[in-house]
């Protein structure tokens, strides 16, 4: 089979996409602007079964997709990213508006920062109202990654701006409470509900037994029992009890297991691609996994990797019949959703980036043979792409039957129906400002971001520190207008200080490009330049060192230099001064959610998809020292 240019791939893209996009051109009509609007249904479909919701959903389900053509199935196959607008606008743009009214895609993920839940929701409204101008009327489902982490892991999360603001989920991890998880969970539903998000990409439960790994801070931990514990709060909390009307539907990813990469490196990379399992340990991996299905996750998103050295086919997980259908499906009995990763079929480019698709171990096949594979697999959903234009070449050509479509395109309908989104699609947009960031969801997020610090060293039991006001501070990574409403008096030379506070994130090995330089990867320990450095500080005054773990760092020299070490998982400088002083008393309760390795030497003589067997690590899972908060 030959190999397709990125330039051939192009061409028969815009070349399908044409005449697709001119054939339902003679249909629908022009794009509109919309901006506030009163919101109606056609009145051509009022009256039609599926709309009548005193029918059962498998009877509106039959009579909906009954009415569909092959261009509206297609439509509902593909998933892809929507900014909003700049400068608080509400209005949609045009490729939006071709995307919903010409293409008849109703699946979006939510990008970019909500500074207002007000114009976001509205813009949503907006939305909805031409979802609802097309011929049939079915409505938007809207998605997003996380985005209440108070560190922002680019390309994974998202800042969490007018939302409240918690640890990443490593805190969560850390603390080790069933109940709080959930109401994290709830609380993050309730704020997602305001502005029309009804589906989490996440949670993510991938185990961090290699602890290189860029994507470590969105997991739960090492600890397979812990996180399959979590999960199971974390999608009580977000789908609620009873799915309907006031769910937000999960994503578990990414099935199989995407922690165990080869060398950590990340498979939206090409050097990147490989799962490994060099303890055999591929079983491991799907605890979290069963439990997430027990819990009744709706939708489950496969990752790039391939799987190497097991019997199954080393192709991406994502377009792999044998993890998605034989697996997941057949042998766990998953009946929800399946959606792929972003991009297994186009090259694209990102942040400036070129980006091959994430084909690994099918980069010779063609576009249309990777969309193939896809939903032979078993897959409903290609996550990132808007290539309609296949599913009606698949179909016009017999390779795929339209009743393979229909079984994806009913499960996807089922979950619009089940969340209520076909008898009232809309949200209150007045009320969205009262409803995200309200004082207790802003109290609840910031007392876990304090609680979740975890103590690893207190040498001298010097923290909590007393008697701030008479001391001088050398401070690092610390915001100087902070330090100056606390009256805390600082120096710009750590032999004139009482104490140093340092606030440092984990090491890692920069990388080139756009969106691959947002992957922390590679080395785990500081080199040696900035070991001196630090090391000096350490020699100079007492210091309290605060780490952000977004990796589990390999840092023997802080834990042997410095006066007390804490670590975070996401949180601000206020929270960190809180914990220091004792404000409120406050303390750190967290424990470690992974051991700490000692060195990049005992990483790469360990197992990827083995937990725990790095040798002879500094701090191992689970520790994690307390103090008495002062007043």
């Amino acid at each position: 089979m030959g190999i397709r240019t990125r330039n051939d791939r192009k061409k028969q893209a815009f070349v399908g996409f044409f005449f697709a996009a001119t054939a339902l051109s003679k249909a629908v009509p022009a794009p509109k602007s919309y901006k506030h609007s009163a919101f109606t249904l056609r009145s051509d479909t009022e009256v039609l079964p599926y709309r009548n919701a005193s029918l059962t959903i498998d009877e509106r389900l039959d009579d909906l997709i009954s009415r569909m053509n092959l261009q509206e199935k297609a439509g509902q196959l593909f998933q892809s990213s929507l900014n909003l607008p700049a400068n608080g606008s509400t209005t949609l743009s045009n490729t939006t508006i071709i995307a919903v009214e010409r293409n008849f895609q109703s699946h979006f993920n939510l990008a970019g920062a909500v500074d207002s839940p007000r114009k976001a929701a509205e813009w949503y409204n907006n939305l909805q109202q031409a979802a609802l101008n097309t011929r049939l009327g079915i409505p938007v489902s809207m998605s997003s990654d996380p985005r209440h982490s108070y560190s922002d892991a680019v390309g994974s999360q998202i800042a969490a701006t007018a939302f409240s603001q918690w640890p990443g989920t490593l805190g969560l991890a850390a603390l080790r409470d069933v109940e709080l998880v959930r109401k994290f969970a709830n609380i993050a539903r309730q704020e997602y509900l305001a502005i029309g998000l009804r589906g989490s990409l996440h949670p993510q439960v991938d185990l961090s037994t290699e602890p290189r790994w860029a994507r470590i801070s969105g997991t739960l931990g090492e600890d397979a029992d812990l996180t399959a514990s979590l999960v199971v709060a974390y999608i009580d909390g977000f789908q609620t009890k009873e799915f309907g009307n006031q769910s937000v539907s999960t994503v578990t990813k990414h099935f199989p297991g995407s922690g165990p990469v080869e060398d950590g490196e990340d498979s939206h990379f090409t050097y990147g691609k490989n799962a490994t399992y060099p303890g055999n340990n591929f079983e491991h991996h799907l605890i979290p996994f069963k439990a997430a299905i027990a819990a009744g996750s709706r939708q489950i998103m496969p990752y790039y990797s391939r799987p190497m050295g097991t019997k199954y086919e080393e192709v991406a997980s994502g377009m792999n019949k044998g993890i998605v259908t034989d697996l997941l499906r057949n042998e766990l009995g998953f009946e929800g959703i399946v959606v792929t990763d972003w991009g297994l079929v186009t090259d694209s480019i990102i942040l400036g980036q070129d980006m091959p698709a994430r084909a690994w171990g099918a980069e010779n096949l063609t576009e249309i043979e990777r969309a193939a594979k896809i939903l032979n697999a078993g897959a409903d959903q290609f996550g990132g792409e808007q290539r309609y234009d296949l599913i009606m070449q698949l179909v016009g050509n017999g390779t795929i039957s339209e009743a393979r479509i229909d079984s994806s395109v009913r499960r996807l309908l089922k979950e619009k129906f089940l969340l209520g989104l076909f008898d009232n699609p809309f949200v209150d947009a007045a009320a969205a400002d009262s409803l995200v960031g309200t004082t207790e969801f802003l109290a609840a997020g910031a007392d876990t971001q304090r609680k979740s610090f975890t103590l690893l060293t207190n040498n001298d039991t010097v923290l909590p520190l007393k008697d701030c006001k008479s001391l001088k501070f050398y401070t690092e990574g610390l915001n100087t207008t902070l330090l100056a409403q606390r009256r805390i008096t600082t120096v710009s030379n750590p032999s004139d200080a009482d104490f140093a506070l340092l606030r440092l994130r984990t090491p890692f090995e920069p990388r080139p490009g756009g969106f691959e330089k947002n992957y922390h990867s590679g080395s785990l320990e500081f080199n040696a330049t900035e070991k001196a450095r630090q090391a000096a500080i350490y020699s100079a005054v007492p210091t309290i060192v605060d780490l952000f773990l977004e990796r589990p760092a390999a840092v023997p020299e802080i834990a042997e230099q410095a006066k007390a070490l804490l670590v975070d998982y996401g949180a601000s400088g206020e929270a960190f001064l809180d914990v220091v002083f004792g404000t409120d008393g406050y303390a750190p309760l967290g424990k470690l959610p992974f051991d700490l390795p000692r060195s990049d030497k005992a990483v790469d003589e360990s197992k990827e998809d083995v937990p725990f067997d790095t040798a002879d690590p500094v701090f191992k899972f689970g520790h994690g020292l307390g103090y008495e908060g002062c007043e």
